[in-house]
C-alpha cells in the first residue's frame, strides 16, 4: 500500500483543525504554555497560528507577534551577515580567521594559523563545546575570544564536526571587524530592516517588549515553572529575539535564494553555498530521516525523502525549529517558551507529511511513550545516585585547608570559603553550597530555576608537600577536567615581605642572590646557573617558574627578620643561610 493519503485536499487550510488538536495535546503532554507557527509557501505567508499562554501567571495569550528567544536559529543570521561580506568581495571565508583578527589564537598553534572563517561556521575548528565559558553571562565577546587560547581541544582541526556557540562568537567578531559596524547594527541595516523584522539581541530589548513570551522550565518530576530570562551573550551564536511572524519573511528570502520584496540581498550562489552540505553532523535516529550534515550556519537532511534544511534552537526556557523544504518553496517554523520538548518536530512533522500528501507518522504516540519512559527511568537513576558514592570516607585536610582562591585562565576564578561544617563555593556568577561526596571530592547542588553547574564534582588536589594546590572539574566532557590552579595568597604577595627577602644567602661555598626586579618580582640568582624568577605560590613559600615542581621558602628567625632561603625540590629539601 502506498503511503500516500487518499486525502487529495494537501492544502494548509485542510489541516488546521487537526493542527489544532494536535498542538493542544503534545502542550500538554510536555506542559508546553505557548507555542507559534508560521508556514510560508511560493513566497507568501499561508498560516500564521498561536496557541496557549505567553504568561500563564497573568493569563496573557500568544500571538503570532510574540516575541521569543529564537536561540541557534540566531546561527542562519550570522553566516548570512557574513556571506554579505563575501558577495562584496570584503571577505574570503576559505581564508584565516587571523586575516581579519590578528590577534585571534587557539590552544593550537597550526590549528590558530589554519582555521578559516568556514570553519568557524561549520563546527570543524577541533574546540568541543566549552559553552560554561560562556554561560555565566560576565565577559564580553573579546573576553571569550581571548579565552579560546586556553581552551583545550577534543580533536585535530576539520577531523570532526564540533558543534561550538563559542565559534559564533567569533564568527559575530569577524562581522564587526570587517563592517566597522557592531554584530547587531549590521544584522539590523543590512539584513532584518530591509526584511521588515523587527528583532532585540540583549536581556534589555527582550524586558522591552510588549509582547514577549515568558521562558518557563519543566525539569525533574515533571514539574513546570517560570523562568528568569537568562541571556546568550555569544551574540552570533543565539541571541536574537524575534515573532514567529517576522521570522516567515526570513523564511521567504532564504527560499527565494537571497531575494525578498523584488530586491535582490544576497547572491543565489552564497544562499546554496550556505545551504550545502559540508560537514557530516550525526546518523538518522528514525527511518524517515537521512543522516545529518551541516553546512554555513545551516543543518541539511532529508524528510521521507525530501530534502530539508534550516537550524533548531534550544535553551533554558526555550525551544525553537525552522525547517526548509526548498523542492516545495515551503518554510516552517515554531516557537515555544520551554527548553527540550518536542513539540515543534512534531508540529513541523505532521505539516511536512500532510503537504507531501503521505499518511502522517504519529510522532506524537512515539514520543509520548520515549517520554513517559524516561521520567520513569530518572526516578530510578536519582534514587541509584547515593550509591556511586565511597560511603564513610573523610577529607584528607581540615576544612579550612580546602578554603581559598583557585584560578584556570579561561574559567576564570572559584572562590572556596567555610560557613560551620560546610564549604561553599563562588564561581564568577553563581554560588552554592558543597555537599562532601567522597575523599577530597565535593558536589554541587541541583538547583532549579537558577544557572548552575548543577551536580558538578569537584575534586581538590595536594601538591608533593601535601598542601592543597588545585580542584578540578568536568565543565566539559570531551576534554580532561579543567583544573582550577590555587592563586598564591599570605605574605608572598605581599610587596613588602618580598622587599624584605631580598639579599645574599650562603650554602656551603655557594651566594645565592635574591634581587627585585623594577615589577616587584623577585628573581634568584645561582652561580653558574641561568637566572631563575620566583612566582608568589602560598604563605612565604614562592615557585620557581623555570622549574616545574621546585619552591623557595623564606623563613623568618627569633627575631622577626628573614633568615633563611629554603628550597623544597623533588629531591629533598635544603637550606641556604643569609648572609649578615
Amino acid at each position: 500500500m502506498s503511503s500516500r493519503s487518499a486525502r487529495s485536499d494537501t492544502t494548509i487550510t485542510a489541516l488546521i483543525p487537526e493542527l489544532d488538536a494536535l498542538a493542544a495535546e503534545v502542550m500538554a503532554e510536555w506542559q508546553v504554555p505557548a507555542t507559534t507557527l508560521a508556514v510560508v509557501q511560493n513566497g507568501e505567508t499561508v498560516l500564521l497560528r498561536a496557541w496557549g499562554q505567553r504568561d500563564v501567571e497573568t493569563g496573557l495569550p500568544a500571538t503570532p507577534e510574540t516575541q521569543f528567544l529564537i536561540c541557534s536559529i540566531t546561527k542562519t543570521f550570522t553566516a548570512t551577515a557574513l556571506a554579505l561580506l563575501v558577495d562584496e568581495g570584503r571577505l574570503d571565508w576559505t581564508k584565516p580567521v587571523r586575516d581579519s583578527i590578528p590577534e585571534f589564537r587557539l590552544h593550537d598553534a597550526i590549528a590558530t594559523d589554519r582555521v578559516t572563517v568556514r570553519d568557524l561556521l561549520s563546527h570543524h575548528s577541533g574546540l568541543p563545546r566549552h559553552d560554561w565559558i560562556w554561560i555565566p553571562a560576565d565577559l564580553s565577546r573579546g573576553e571569550m575570544m581571548s579565552a579560546l587560547r586556553h581552551l583545550e581541544p577534543a580533536r585535530d582541526i576539520r577531523t570532526e564536526f564540533q558543534y561550538n556557540n563559542l565559534a559564533y562568537n567569533v564568527a559575530g567578531l569577524v562581522v564587526e571587524r570587517i563592517s566597522g559596524q557592531s554584530y547587531e547594527d549590521f544584522v539590523r541595516t543590512r539584513l532584518t530592516d530591509k526584511l521588515r523584522m523587527s528583532v532585540g539581541f540583549s536581556a534589555e530589548e527582550y524586558a522591552a517588549a510588549a509582547d514577549a513570551a515568558v521562558p518557563y522550565l519543566v525539569e525533574r518530576g515533571d514539574v513546570r515553572s517560570r523562568s528568569k530570562f537568562f541571556p546568550i551573550t555569544t551574540t552570533g551564536a543565539g541571541a536574537i529575539v524575534t515573532s514567529v511572524a517576522a521570522l516567515a519573511n526570513w523564511m521567504k528570502f532564504l527560499l527565494a535564494e537571497g531575494e525578498f520584496a523584488g530586491e535582490r540581498l544576497l547572491s543565489s550562489t552564497l544562499i546554496r553555498e550556505m545551504q550545502s552540505p559540508r560537514v557530516f553532523s550525526g546518523a538518522a535516529e528514525w527511518q524517515e530521516f537521512g543522516h545529518s550534515h551541516y553546512g554555513l550556519g545551516f543543518n541539511n537532511t532529508a524528510y521521507r525523502g525530501e530534502r530539508v534544511v534550516g537550524h533548531s534552537g534550544g535553551w533554558l526556557g526555550w525551544s525553537t525549529l525552522m525547517r526548509l523544504i526548498p523542492a516545495r518553496n515551503t518554510g516552517i517554523a515554531v516557537f515555544t517558551n520551554t527548553g527540550g520538548n518536542p513539540v515543534h518536530s512534531i508540529l513541523i512533522n505532521r505539516i511536512h507529511d500532510h503537504l507531501a500528501g503521505n499518511e502522517p507518522v504519529s510522532w506524537l504516540d512515539r514520543l509520548r511513550d520515549m517520554r513517559r519512559k524516561a521520567l520513569a527511568q530518572q526516578k530510578s537513576d536519582d534514587a541509584a545516585k547515593p550509591t556511586a558514592r565511597k560511603l564513610n570516607t573523610n577529607p584528607s585536610h581540615d576544612l579550612a585547608d580546602f578554603c581559598g582562591a583557585y584560578e584556570h585562565p579561561a574559567y576564570g576564578r572559584v572562590v572556596i570559603t567555610q560557613d560551620g561544617d560546610s564549604l561553599h563555593w563562588a564561581w564568577r556568577r553563581t554560588k552554592a553550597k558543597l555537599a562532601h561526596r567522597h575523599y577530597d571530592s565535593f558536589q554541587l547542588p541541583y538547583v532549579l530555576g537558577d544557572l548552575n553547574p548543577d551536580d558538578l564534582v569537584i575534586t581538590f588536589a595536594t601538591d608533593r608537600d601535601g598542601s592543597i594546590a588545585s580542584l578540578s572539574a568536568q565543565l566539559e566532557v570531551l576534554v580532561p577536567d579543567i583544573v582550577f590552579t590555587r592563586a598564591a595568597a599570605g605574605e608572598c604577595i605581599d610587596p613588602a615581605f618580598r622587599s624584605a627577602c631580598v639579599g645574599e644567602y650562603i650554602r656551603g661555598d655557594q651566594t645565592h642572590v635574591v634581587t627585585e626586579d623594577a615589577e616587584g618580582e623577585l628573581t634568584l640568582k645561582i652561580p653558574f646557573v641561568p637566572l631563575y624568577r620566583l612566582r608568589p605560590y602560598q604563605g612565604a613559600t614562592f615557585s620557581i617558574v623555570q622549574l616545574d615542581g621546585y619552591r623557595t621558602e623564606f623563613r623568618r628567625g627569633p627575631s622577626g627578620a628573614i633568615e633563611e632561603l629554603v628550597y623544597h625540590q623533588p629531591n629533598g629539601t635544603f637550606i641556604a643561610k643569609r648572609k649578615l
